[in-house]
C-alpha cells in the first residue's frame, strides 16, 4: 500500500545472483500479503529464512466469545484493563467478527525473549500511551503518542517501550489495511483532497543487519493458535530490501480534518479501509460555520454497520461521562445520536479538541469475556431524559 521504498544494499536486477563478500549467495525472499498479485517487497537475507530447528507445542489464543448476538448500545472502560508484563499476554480481544478483532493491550515490558509474527492479520496498533520503537526486518520505526503503526501480516517484529506505562488500541484485520480508494489516483498517489499525503507516512529507517547464529524464537499466530517456531539465525539478517509492502507509521495529529458550513458525515474522517470495515480519525477541528449550524452530530440509524468509537483525549460534546480509553459500541439496527442536552449545548461552539479512533464494521461484532469484565452497565438507557 505505501509508495516504493528501498533500504540497504540490493542487486541491480531482481531474482539474479547477489553475492556476499566471501562469494556465497545472499538469500532472496519475496514478501507479499496477497500472493504474487499485489504489492510486495524483496528482502535479501544473510541466511535462508526457512531454517526451523525446533517447535514448541501450540497454544490456543482464540477469543473467548461471551455474546454472539445482541441489539443494544454498550460502553466499556478500556483503561480498566489491568496491565501485564508480557506484550502478547497483555493483548485482550474485546470485540470480534470474521473480518477483524478489536484488541486492547497494556504491556509493561518490552519484547526481548521472542519475536512475533501475525500470520493471519494485518495489524493497526494505535499508541494511546507510551513511546518506543518497532523493529522489523525492514528497519526501525520510532513511535509516540498518537501514532498508528500499520504492520502487514507475516511481518516479524519486536516492540521496545521507553517506560512501563503503555496503552494500545489494536485492530487485527484479516484483509489488507489500505488507504481509502477515493483518496488515490489510478496510479496509487494520494490525491489533493486526501486528508494526508506521502510526506506524512513514516517508513522504516536504520536497517539492522544482525548476522548471528543461535536459537531465535518467533511466536507465530495462525488460525487462533500461537506456535513457537525456533530458527537457526536471527530474523533481522536482511542486508537490503525494496518494494511497496512494509510496515509504516502515521500520526493521528497529521490527519487534516474536513469541515463545512453544516455538519459533515463520518466518511470525511476516514483514514484506512479493509474488507468490510473502515477506520476513521476524529481530530481537533473548527465546527460548522453556517449561522444556524448545529455542531453536534445528528441522530443516525446504524442499519448496515456496527460503530465502535475509542475515545483518546479531549472533550466530546455529544456524550456524557466520557473517559480516556472508553469504547462505545452502537450496533447495526437501532439509531443513536447525541446524549440529551448535547445538541443545545453545542450551538455556538466554534471548535472541538476531541481525539478519537472509530471503527465501523459491516458485519456484526461479538463481545468477549474480557469486554464484559470492563463494561459500563446501564449505558443502553443513558439517552433517557
Amino acid at each position: 500500500m505505501p509508495h516504493y521504498h528501498s533500504l540497504g544494499v540490493i542487486p541491480h536486477k531482481r531474482h539474479t545472483q547477489f553475492r556476499k563478500p566471501d562469494g556465497s549467495l545472499y538469500s532472496e525472499q519475496l514478501f507479499s500479503t496477497e500472493g504474487f498479485s499485489n504489492d510486495s517487497s524483496l528482502l535479501y537475507h544473510c541466511h535462508p529464512p526457512t531454517e526451523i530447528i525446533h517447535t514448541d507445542p501450540a497454544i490456543n489464543v482464540m477469543p473467548r466469545v461471551a455474546e454472539e448476538k445482541m441489539l443494544q448500545h454498550r460502553s466499556f472502560e478500556g483503561f480498566d484493563l489491568v496491565p501485564e508484563p508480557d506484550y502478547l499476554n497483555s493483548r485482550k480481544p474485546v470485540l470480534v467478527n470474521n473480518d477483524c478483532h478489536i484488541v486492547l493491550a497494556a504491556p509493561v515490558e518490552s519484547m526481548t525473549a521472542y519475536f512475533f509474527k501475525n500470520a493471519d492479520a494485518d495489524e493497526m496498533i494505535f499508541i494511546h500511551e507510551g513511546s518506543g520503537q518497532l523493529t522489523t526486518q525492514y528497519g526501525i520505526i520510532e513511535f509516540i503518542y498518537g501514532d498508528y503503526l500499520v504492520i502487514p501480516r507475516g511481518t516479524i517484529y519486536q516492540i521496545s517501550f521507553n517506560d512501563p506505562n503503555n496503552r494500545l488500541f489494536i485492530v487485527e484485520s484479516f484483509s489488507p489495511i489500505r488507504y481509502p480508494k477515493r483518496y488515490l489516483s489510478k496510479n496509487g498517489q494520494l490525491l489533493e483532497h486526501s486528508p494526508y499525503c506521502e510526506r506524512d507516512i513514516r517508513v522504516p529507517k536504520q536497517l539492522l543487519t544482525i548476522d548471528e547464529a543461535g536459537d531465535f524464537l518467533i511466536k507465530t499466530k495462525k488460525k487462533g493458535m500461537l506456535y513457537g517456531l525456533h530458527y537457526a539465525h536471527h530474523p533481522f539478517d536482511v542486508v537490503g530490501w525494496d518494494g511497496c509492502c512494509y510496515p509504516f507509521a502515521f500520526s493521528i495529529h497529521d490527519f487534516e480534518p474536513v469541515t463545512g458550513r453544516v455538519h459533515q458525515p463520518p466518511p470525511v474522517h476516514q483514514t484506512f479501509e479493509a474488507n468490510n470495515f473502515v477506520v476513521c480519525s476524529f481530530v481537533p477541528r473548527l465546527y460548522d460555520y453556517h449561522p444556524d449550524a448545529i455542531p453536534a452530530p445528528y441522530n443516525h440509524s446504524n442499519i448496515d454497520s456496527d460503530e465502535v468509537l475509542y475515545y483518546v483525549d479531549g472533550d466530546f460534546m455529544s456524550r456524557k461521562n466520557v473517559t480516556r480509553g472508553m469504547i462505545t459500541l452502537h450496533p447495526a439496527g437501532i439509531p443513536h445520536g447525541p446524549h440529551p442536552g448535547a445538541v443545545q449545548k453545542s450551538i455556538g461552539k466554534k471548535e472541538t479538541g476531541e481525539l478519537a479512533v472509530m471503527v465501523d464494521t459491516f458485519h456484526p461484532l461479538q463481545l468477549t469475556v474480557e469486554a464484559l469484565e470492563i463494561e459500563n452497565k446501564g449505558y443502553t438507557m443513558s439517552w433517557a431524559e
